[in-house]
């Protein structure tokens, strides 16, 4: 299970997005059929590019709420003063991304940002 976590400026397109999403994917050596969901703060659900980059996929998008965000929020790997006063947490992709994909979960990679958009990809951490 690996989760592409999304922050975005408003008005992010859907090519973007996807742009964003398979250069953190190429970053960090996963396919695309690797993401089992999208995910991103809940303030962003009404975000057209969002919900047409999920669809394009054929992946479910979670909307975060912000207890949950703020949770995740000291696992993240990167840092923006911006973020962190807009939405309480250093990053909203990789807080996105470790909350939806679970407490367990770790960063693949810190965010990836290409132009409006960061994408952090996030999956559950095995055992060995």
């Amino acid at each position: 299970m690996i989760v592409a976590g999304i922050g975005c400026r408003k008005g992010a397109t859907a090519a973007e997005i996807e742009a964003a999403i398979e250069a953190a994917l190429e970053e960090t050596g996963q396919t695309r059929d690797a993401l089992t969901a999208l995910a991103t703060s809940d303030g962003k659900g009404s975000e057209q590019g969002l919900i047409d980059a999920a669809a394009a996929r054929g992946l479910e998008l979670t909307l975060v709420k912000p207890a949950a965000l703020e949770a995740a929020g000291p696992r993240s790997k990167s840092f923006s003063p911006r973020v962190k006063e807009m939405f309480g947490v250093p990053s909203v992709a990789e807080a996105a991304a470790l909350a939806a994909a679970g407490p367990d979960s770790a960063l693949l990679a810190p965010r990836t940002i290409l132009g409006p958009v960061s994408c952090a990809l996030a999956g559950a951490v095995r055992e060995t």
